[in-house]
């Protein structure tokens, strides 16, 4: 029997009256990584769902409002597929299985269809906009992700390319982003090249170490399979066997982002990566990014993926801070 098969197959949901229900797990393991330390996931699971949950033995009693216990159930149905196919239990997953925008497909079966695994851990689409995305980044050759902070743009990226380079599909990893931020430029900047540039890329290296170990990243930069560079240093080359990403991409020019995108070459994949709200430039309607997704849109090869704030996989905070400033730039605009 496959995992995907054996889903929901861990537990028993058990229906005591209108406004109470209990879940038993057997599975020891995974009710103890549902639970959490201190029972720190069940407490944040009942403060979302707006529900009294206790734990005893392998049985978890859920007291609360009818809809309120469905969203509760729904929610332990994810954690334990995401266990049984990742053996592991974020604080993330938590707030994510009581989303209300994920669509649930046979038991949340198809949040889990995305699936990358990594030495480090399994990294499962968290919206239905993320399982799209990973779909692009294994199927077409130039990506535009478009989007807030904290939506997963980066990290999946990352994934999907140093997994395919451990698998030998590909033979080398490029990271790069513009290097001139707030005025500064990288001749001014003391140190090496990598020394200059690493600050700006720091977002890629923790999701590189997080994934990866850093022992063996560290191995394949200094091999150069996988390589740190500056978007101007890009110029003239062409990308063969590869997979490159250009982060911060809204600090690109159209320019730029032109001569990246150029660069493909035979067996290649170019992700460009921004947030067209968080532009840094000085003359911020230099931006290339939004630019350059309007110019190319109707190229069917290339792949746009547009994210909001209901894609933000942060602490739950951050979806509506977010919102607030999109809101306030609409009403600066009116």
């Amino acid at each position: 029997m496959s995992e995907i098969s054996k889903l929901n197959q861990n537990h028993n949901i058990k229906k005591i009256d209108n406004k109470t229900v209990n879940i038993s797990i057997i599975d020891n393991e995974m009710l103890m990584a549902i639970v959490g330390e201190f029972d720190q996931n069940l407490k944040s699971l009942s403060k979302l769902t707006y529900t009294d949950v206790f734990f005893r033995g392998n049985s978890i009693t859920c007291k609360g409002a009818k809809e309120n216990l469905f969203t509760f159930c729904e929610s332990i149905k994810f954690l334990t597929n995401k266990y049984l196919l990742t053996n592991i239990i974020e604080k993330e997953d938590i707030v994510l299985s009581v989303k209300k925008n994920i669509e649930i497909e046979d038991s949340n079966v198809k949040s889990f269809k995305q699936l990358i695994k990594t030495p480090k851990k399994s990294v499962i689409a968290r919206s239905e906009k993320q399982s799209e995305y990973i779909k692009a980044l294994k199927e077409n050759d130039i990506i535009f992700s478009l989007g807030p902070a904290g939506t997963g743009k980066s990290f999946l990226a990352v994934s999907v390319a140093v997994t395919l380079l451990m698998e030998k599909k590909i033979e080398r990893v490029i990271l790069s982003r513009p290097a001139v931020e707030a005025g500064e430029k990288l001749g001014f900047l003391p140190g090496d090249m990598k020394e200059k540039v690493d600050p700006y890329l720091r977002p890629l290296y923790d999701a590189l170490y997080e994934l990866f170990g850093a022992d063996k990243i560290d191995k394949k930069i200094e091999s150069g399979e996988i390589e740190i560079a500056p978007l101007a240093f890009m110029r003239g080359r062409t990308l063969k066997n590869c997979f490159a990403i250009l982060d911060e991409a809204q600090n690109a020019t159209e320019t730029q982002i032109k001569m990246f995108l150029t660069r493909i070459g035979e067996n290649s994949k170019l992700v460009v990566n921004g947030d067209p709200s968080q532009v840094d430039l000085i003359n911020k309607s230099h931006s290339g990014l939004t630019k350059s997704k309007n110019i190319l849109k109707d190229i069917k090869e290339i792949k746009l993926i547009e994210f909001d704030h209901n894609d933000v996989v942060r602490h739950p905070l951050v979806s509506k801070i977010i919102r607030a400033y999109q809101n306030k730039s609409a009403d600066d605009k009116n």
